[in-house]
């Protein structure tokens, strides 16, 4: 009440004054009113008549402002505004005091109104009811198409045809729970039996593995069916690589892909500094898994990564990537082979070193990245000492380099402890594509070039080189236009001679 009957008397007062004010250009002008007429008014704008005769004159309390002059209303001009204020009655509060009432209520209101907003968090859960958690899955998948084509090939590669086909084709399962669990299933229904010669399409087990994360001193553990920890663009999955097939040294050359075994990752507390290192079966079969035989063979790898610089304020919009890397393989049946197509898929060996009698092979890997705003250079080499049972050990090696810039400003996205260690994420268009009456977005623009680079004269089956140009049209994150152009060419050792060709690659991928 007494808040209410305050807010009342500083409107009066304000009022108060703008009448005074308009009352004393009446009076300039000549004007002259009665004394009920003036006493009428000061009561109406004071509100505060206490007459207890309202017939009578005398009962009616004059305003300081009024002068009586023979039954006339004279208006003396005030000095000052301070002749105008009207003494608050006892028991009322100030202004000041009433503007820091309305304050507390605003503070009030709106910390009622967070505390809706942002309800107060339940506590953590303790280890042991984490690890009563079931597991929780999503259900996800990947589609590639691919168009090669031959423009120019060379008259003497044989089989250099133009195809269709989908590149990958695969249902993903990923699972979470137990506190510290997850795994992933990945199943393949593209064309393509081991080593991808066949037309037919045949399930395959690509990922197929279980995990066990954050373990005192040892980090991750993981088993089953999943990349052997070798190579920045090795691990880095293909829907995050630039290119519509990874560089030649790498996959199934210098590289091994995705193998039966077990392997431990960790890295420090900021995730600069990450080692990996794993034990895996040799080559077995993607679609059968299954190796009947004495001698199973063995892959035994490691890898150790550090980032010199990673700008934190970015999230790793400016960084340098460094990282070596060791695979030593014995080869289940003592035969070792080192061959690749010109960065595609299907299609002829443009160099083939043929079966080498050798118990095992050891590759030494170096890495190399820099990521500076939408410009990133990336570039690894490889050197293999390959164990020769009737000779000396000899050596073959290969490097790859390139370069990408994203023209509508984006960068590359680096996880330092990824899936599979250090590796490139998914690419996040600033803008996606589409299309609607009046408005559209433009999605992302990569531009991108390559060199590739495998020497295998040392076991007289010639070099190969080739060059690569393209761009990427990213229309979100998870879906992407691609194309590449390649010209490769061989030396008069390789698997057709000497040879030089041009082919166009094309890709439509998207996942989810």
């Amino acid at each position: 009440m007494q808040v209410a009957t305050s807010m009342l008397f500083c409107i009066a007062r304000n009022e108060l004054r703008e009448f005074s004010e308009a009352l004393m250009r009446f009076v300039r002008a000549g004007l002259r009113f009665k004394l009920r007429t003036a006493i009428l008014l000061a009561v109406l704008v004071t509100g505060t008549a206490a007459a207890e005769d309202p017939a009578s004159d005398d009962s009616l309390p004059v305003p300081p402002f009024v002068s009586l002059l023979d039954g006339d209303v004279d208006v003396l001009p005030l000095e000052s505004p301070e002749a105008l204020e009207v003494p608050a009655p006892a028991g009322f509060v100030s202004e000041e005091a009433f503007e820091d009432v309305l304050q507390r209520l605003e503070a009030l209101e709106k910390k009622q109104k967070e505390e809706k907003k942002d309800p107060p968090k339940d506590p953590p859960l303790s280890y042991f009811e984490q690890a009563k958690e079931k597991w929780t899955v999503k259900l996800g998948g990947h589609v590639q198409l691919d168009y090669i084509t031959w423009p120019h090939a060379d008259p003497a590669i044989v089989g250099a045809d133009n195809y269709f086909n989908y590149r990958r084709l695969r249902l993903v399962a990923d699972g979470t729970g137990y506190g510290q669990f997850d795994f992933r299933l990945q199943m393949s229904l593209e064309p393509g039996e081991g080593p991808r010669d066949s037309i037919f399409a045949t399930p395959e087990v690509k990922d197929a593995y279980l995990s066990m994360n954050d373990i005192p001193w040892l980090g991750r553990f993981r088993i089953g069916n999943f990349f052997v920890p070798f190579s920045l663009e090795q691990v880095t999955n293909d829907t995050n690589n630039m290119f519509n097939e990874r560089s030649i040294p790498t996959q199934n050359v210098f590289s091994a892909d995705r193998e039966v075994g077990v392997a431990l990752y960790n890295c420090t507390e900021d995730k600069n500094i990450t080692w990996a290192t794993g034990f895996f079966f040799d080559n077995l079969n993607d679609t059968f898994k299954t190796r009947l035989d004495d001698n199973q063979g063995y892959r035994l790898s490691g890898r150790l990564t550090w980032l010199p610089y990673y700008d934190e304020a970015s999230k790793g919009r400016y960084l340098m990537h460094t990282g070596v890397g060791v695979l030593h393989t014995h080869d289940h049946d003592d035969l070792v082979r080192f061959r690749s197509r010109p960065q595609i898929q299907r299609g002829p060996f443009l160099v083939d070193s043929g079966l080498l009698d050798a118990g095992y092979y050891t590759t030494g890997n170096l890495e190399f990245a820099v990521v500076n705003g939408p410009v990133t250079i990336q570039s690894e080499a490889f050197l293999s000492r390959v164990g020769m049972r009737t000779s000396d050990p000899v050596y073959v090696g290969g490097a790859y380099s390139h370069l990408s810039w994203f023209l509508t400003g984006e960068n590359r996205i680096f996880e330092r402890f990824g899936q599979h260690g250090a590796q490139f994420g998914r690419n996040v268009p600033y803008t996606n594509f589409f299309l609607r009456p009046g408005c559209c977005g433009s999605g992302a623009w990569e531009v991108k070039a390559r060199c590739s680079y495998l020497d295998l004269s040392r076991v007289d089956s010639g070099e190969y080189i080739d060059s690569t140009f393209g761009f990427n049209w990213y229309w979100s994150d998870r879906t992407r236009i691609m194309f590449d152009w390649i010209h490769p060419w061989t030396t008069s050792e390789a698997t057709f001679g000497s040879t030089s060709s041009d082919i166009l690659a094309m890709r439509f991928d998207f996942n989810w």
